[in-house]
């Protein structure tokens, strides 16, 4: 499982392997405990925000705002006709304002079901944003500070030099291990044990001296379920359904296999118009890449990263979450819009760089068959949410294309549709 902000010698490793072949519960909770378990009570969606997340604009004839809705929708059709394009959901919030929601293609390789504002997808490494914004949530509430070092929670993770003595959970959110990157993805994808996993890092060699430089993990990033049930007493996926989902309104969220499979109608993994098998092994990992939901749930997360619910999230949280803390290489790698995207920087779980001048924020990620993305101008409260089902990066493309029409760019093809370039292939990024 893969942030396309990350180009790993791991991803090339596992793109040819494709190719080739076709938690520990730990501490008593005590009564000091007990106001926080109260504080998870969630609250009514404030009368003056109900704006926020209806109705939902999924007709063309409610595509209302300054930007050109409909040369976006004639846009997002020609970019499905790509081979690589099974499913796909995308809204956009403008000013605030949920603008625009549509869905595309088909929810399966049998084309039975269309996409419609009701497919649930997963969102793979887009959770780690709410792993980030729920420890925030807590720091800011006094369970814990992101100054704490991981050896107060006694948790799985063991670091070469035993570095997690000292490692803080501002660190190990910020993804400042010191490990290789994507270290010991493939043994969880064989079927291994998360926190033995974790365990088994102490024997390999660091990159750099840890909290010095960011590599991309996800089991070691998944420490911080143990960190949260330590202060909460709860199992994470309910922290974080009743610390932000439920107080959010994110009715169709949810966590794991069982909560994907559960909806009504939800994505199938898909690769170049051919089912895939379903692979569970990220959702053993669930702070790194747990969450599945609706288009508009999606939607409704990232309004409240634009500060949008001070109720739940407030501006200070919001700003630990966001605040860049290491510099890391260029995102999206080899595509053509990893060169418009500079200064990237990663915050708690959180990317940020710049756009011809305009800071952004947001996450992608990728797991077989599914993809995601969120990327977001907080200054201005726009931003474009996406969820397919195929390996296919077009969509990371289009993102760019999108921000050239909020800032009134000349255009620029991005997707590069007539060209037939193989990095549209999903074998180009797959995990």
């Amino acid at each position: 499982m893969f942030d396309p902000g990350e180009q790993s010698d791991w991803e090339r490793r596992r793109r040819l392997k494709w190719l080739a072949a076709g938690v520990a519960g730990l501490a008593l909770v005590g009564l000091a405990t007990m106001p926080l378990l109260k504080s998870f009570a969630p609250k009514a969606l404030p009368p003056e925000l109900s704006k926020i997340v209806s109705p939902i604009p999924e007709q063309p004839s409610d595509w209302r705002g300054r930007i050109d809705y409909r040369g976006i929708d004639a846009r997002l059709r020609a970019m499905m006709t790509d081979r690589s394009m099974q499913g796909l959901a995308v809204a956009i919030v403008e000013d605030g304002r949920l603008a625009f929601v549509h869905g595309y293609g088909f929810t399966a390789a049998d084309n039975a079901e269309r996409v419609d504002s009701k497919t649930v997808f997963r969102w793979a490494s887009l959770s780690k944003t709410v792993a980030g914004t729920l420890t925030a949530r807590l720091a800011a509430d006094g369970a814990l500070s992101l100054q704490d070092p991981l050896s107060i929670f006694n948790t799985s993770l063991r670091l070469p030099g035993d570095a997690q003595v000292g490692l803080t959970v501002e660190q190990l959110l910020s993804q400042r291990t010191g490990l290789g990157r994507n270290a010991y993805d493939g043994r969880l994808e064989d079927g291994e044990d998360p926190t033995v996993i974790r365990g088994s890092f102490a024997a390999l060699k660091p990159v750099c001296p840890p909290g010095t430089c960011h590599t991309y993990q996800n089991i070691a990033y998944d420490t911080v379920t143990e960190v949260i049930h330590a202060r909460t007493g709860l199992d994470y996926a309910e922290a974080v359904k009743r610390r932000l989902f439920e107080p959010l309104g994110m009715k169709g969220a949810t966590f794991g296999e069982v909560g994907l499979k559960s909806a009504a109608h939800w994505a199938k993994p898909s690769r170049h118009g051919r089912a895939l098998p379903f692979s569970d092994a990220y959702y053993h990992v669930p702070a790194a890449a747990g969450v599945n939901s609706t288009i508009v749930d999606l939607a409704i997360w990232m309004q409240a990263q634009m500060g949008l619910r001070p109720d739940v999230l407030s501006p200070s949280v919001l700003g630990d979450v966001q605040r860049s803390r290491v510099g890391t290489g260029r995102p999206y790698g080899r595509l053509n819009i990893a060169r418009e995207l500079k200064s990237p920087g990663y915050g708690l779980g959180m990317r940020s760089f710049t756009y011809k001048g305009h800071d952004l924020v947001g996450h992608s990620g990728g797991v077989a068959g599914y993809r995601s993305t969120m990327m977001f101008d907080p200054a201005t409260r726009t931003g474009i949410v996406m969820l397919w089902n195929s390996d296919a990066n077009l969509p990371f493309r289009y993102q760019a294309e999108f921000f050239d029409r909020v800032y009134g760019q000349p255009f620029t093809d991005f997707l590069e549709l007539e060209r037939g370039d193989p990095i549209t292939s999903g074998a180009e990024l797959a995990d």
